[in-house]
């Protein structure tokens, strides 16, 4: 194995997100975006300091932690941030050897290599930091075959939503402060083995108002893909300044999901209660033009607000969500793509204003 093949990853194992009540925030992924209930961990499992519910559709995997009492470091975490992602777990081969190689180039430890084992096999687990209070947990199950890892049992209530059409986590990107971008990008070429795939300027991502600017790292298979946000100089408060005053510092703001019919998951997802950022009418008069011949029925595109957006290799239809919790920080990316193994750069301008639209409805702009 060469050097450039030193953390090889198959793919995300699983997000796990710190939240205030995760048996209700668990029904909400369920209900609004189809997720299935797959383990639950718990008091009734020995555990005295969190409950996780663990929920699935297809390839994502969502665990809902919440805290049990006031002086947890889950409860302190969701007390200063709100619901929010605190690990992006590694799918790998061997934890073992992954922890060891980031760790020589610099990682950060949160916790060694350990087995979890029960009667169906053992997990190997190892977690170091990354941007802000987040954390990467290496995940290594090939000699696992329970429902999600020991410690926790199945789940399996009465109540079960059909899906609406999610796979994969697609991309997750993170929000940190003004002059930290290039230092969480250099920690993930450095200590992580990724690349850099694109990086866009202010001049790239503005409005009237707001600018950020944005490089994307990827593994090498790119089933792992994060670009990294930092606030640039403009008029008003950007998005991304407006995320790190309301989650109190770096942090994941959204987690793009794939569907192979973007128009199916949405109008699903829609119609189940998920809020989504409107695109006004006069973004279609030109959008056309920019992006040429689609297989999609365009009045159904507008209908639904789907943005579109193309590059070299195909084209891409995506659309955000509003926050999906009280505070105004993280959110979901619908994504489906044909061909395009870009991030809708045509439509930042679009995506900016419609958040400071929202912005400027919650007096943050």
């Amino acid at each position: 194995m060469n050097e450039q093949e030193f953390l090889p990853i198959s793919g995300t194992d699983y997000v796990e997100f710190y939240v205030g009540n995760a048996k209700q925030a668990a029904h909400y992924y369920q209900s609004a975006f189809g997720f299935q209930p797959v383990a639950y961990a718990g008091l009734e499992t020995g555990l005295k300091d969190r409950t996780s519910y663990v929920v699935r559709q297809n390839k994502i995997t969502f665990v809902l932690t919440a805290g049990m009492s006031p002086d947890s470091e889950i409860t302190k975490h969701q007390a200063k941030h709100g619901d929010g992602v605190k690990v992006i777990a590694l799918w790998v081969d061997d934890a073992r050897k992954s922890f060891k190689e980031v760790v020589s180039r610099g990682a950060e430890v949160v916790e060694a290599p350990k087995e979890l084992k029960d009667e169906h096999g053992e997990v190997v687990v190892a977690s170091i930091k990354t941007y802000g209070e987040t954390i990467h947990t290496f995940v290594e199950r090939k000699n696992y075959n329970g429902v999600f890892m020991p410690g926790f049992v199945e789940w399996d209530p009465v109540f079960k939503a059909s899906d609406t059409g999610l796979l994969y986590v697609d991309h997750i990107v993170g929000n940190v402060a003004e002059g930290e971008m290039n230092k969480v990008v250099e920690f993930y070429r450095d200590v992580m083995g990724f690349e850099q795939l694109i990086s866009f300027d202010d001049k790239d991502i503005s409005t009237e108002y707001t600018a950020l600017m944005s490089k994307v790292v990827s593994n090498k298979n790119f089933r792992i893909k994060f670009p990294i946000n930092e606030p640039a100089k403009g008029l008003k408060k950007s998005q991304v300044e407006e995320f790190l005053d309301f989650y109190v510092g770096p942090g994941p703001q959204h987690i793009a999901m794939a569907t192979d019919d973007i128009l199916k998951t949405v109008s699903e997802q829609r119609s189940r209660g998920v809020d989504f950022l409107s695109t006004p009418d006069t973004y279609y008069e030109e959008v056309w033009d920019r992006v040429g011949a689609i297989e999609e029925d365009k009045k159904a595109l507008k209908e639904n607000k789907i943005l579109i957006d193309r590059d070299d290799e195909g084209y891409l239809l995506q659309l955000f969500t509003k926050p999906v919790e009280d505070r105004p920080t993280f959110f979901f990316e619908i994504i489906e793509r044909k061909g395009a193994r870009s991030f809708g750069k045509g439509n930042f301008k679009a995506l900016f204003e419609a958040i400071e639209r929202e912005q400027a409805a919650r007096g943050t702009l």
